[in-house]
């Protein structure tokens, strides 16, 4: 297909920007020509993990409603009035022939601006729960990508695919085996293994569970591998000093080997690390962040949860009720299997693929 000059905007975690450089992976291998520039927020991950995965990015100085502590949203106004005039700098300069909003602070002022001037706009919603923006966003655009079904409370129907959330091919394409895996975490392939993840930045509520419960892995003879975030790394690694059954890391690059590696998960429940869990098939207990907007992570959990393929904890029971799930759960074996085969079914491969296929036919 001909090549095309696409913007991607959106980041802030993990969940936004991984989807976002799988498609133009994606688009990339459809349509080699083809060149991209990404638009994120000043200061987050995605300036940082752009690049590095080979692609241009410019960022905003734009920040998101906080919903914790009003007063720090004093500023937010004049930001976004700001991010608006470096949007159509940078959109003057680059002249796309599209723009794709993955979510996050940086994908509305860059997908209402060029819907303004007559730019094609698409929309990937990962969650099960549609985000203001893009609920209003989404009447402009040519077309909506969304992870689940029954979204039309959200979108026009006619202009909405559920194409499923893109993921990393090392995760797609996952090829490591148990052994090899657990041996990149120093652990021992006869020990059951508990991998911890609160997302790309860690979860606090999640982690100080943890850091309370360290002697439960001692106790029950399991293993633990846990990925803390920055802010709580050096906390976690004190609370675990000297034990040779836990492997504690601020961010694990390569995913796939704690995938590989565990037996059980604890995890956000945010889009990406369910569409990851969906494909690798392990059995998982959510513990939605709370402050999510519009609560979209526990919306996200319980779509699996009423399909029996996933169990859930809520945030404000985590410390009282989750390590207890954590010892029946592992106890359980036919439990495990029932959640593993129901959560496989959910799976979604080539998510990639769709998006890049169906913007491509959209603009040639």
């Amino acid at each position: 297909m001909k090549g095309k000059r696409i913007i991607i905007a959106g980041g802030g975690t993990g969940g936004h920007i991984f989807p976002a450089i799988a498609i133009a992976n994606a688009i990339k291998k459809a349509a080699p020509d083809s060149e991209f520039l990404f638009v994120g927020a000043k200061g987050k991950m995605e300036m940082e993990k752009v690049p590095l995965a080979g692609y241009k990015i410019e960022g905003l100085t734009i920040a998101g409603f906080n919903r914790s502590s009003l007063i720090k949203n004093i500023g937010l106004p004049i930001k976004l009035i700001q991010s608006f005039f470096q949007v159509a700098s940078i959109l003057k300069k680059f002249k796309p022939d599209a723009v794709i909003g993955v979510g996050g602070y940086s994908s509305f002022p860059v997908l209402r601006y060029a819907q303004s001037k007559g730019i094609p706009t698409f929309i990937h919603e990962a969650n099960s729960f549609a985000g203001k923006s893009n609920i209003m966003l989404g009447k402009k655009a040519v077309k909506i990508f969304t992870a689940t079904d029954g979204m039309e409370m959200f979108f026009d129907k006619k202009k909405t695919t559920v194409s499923g959330n893109p993921v990393r091919n090392a995760i797609a394409q996952m090829s490591v085996n148990r052994s090899e895996a657990i041996a990149q975490f120093n652990l021992f392939a006869d020990k059951k293994i508990v991998l911890v993840v609160g997302g790309s930045l860690g979860a606090k509520s999640i982690n100080e569970v943890i850091e309370n419960h360290v002697d439960f892995f001692v106790k029950h003879d399991l293993q633990l591998i846990w990925q803390t975030g920055k802010p709580f790394f050096e906390r976690a690694k004190k609370s675990c000093e000297g034990m040779s059954n836990v492997f504690v890391s601020d961010f694990i690059a390569q995913m796939e080997n704690a995938y590989a590696a565990a037996d059980l998960v604890i995890s956000r429940s945010g889009a990406m690390a369910i569409s990851e869990l969906c494909i690798v098939a392990k059995p998982v207990i959510f513990v939605p962040f709370p402050h999510a907007a519009e609560d979209h992570q526990k919306a996200n959990a319980m779509k699996l949860v009423e399909k029996e393929a996933a169990l859930i904890v809520e945030d404000k029971n985590a410390m009282s009720e989750l390590m207890n799930k954590v010892k029946s759960l592992i106890d359980d074996i036919q439990l495990q299997e029932k959640l593993k085969v129901n959560i496989k079914k959910l799976s979604v491969l080539n998510a990639d693929e769709i998006v890049a296929t169906e913007i491509l036919k959209c603009l040639n």
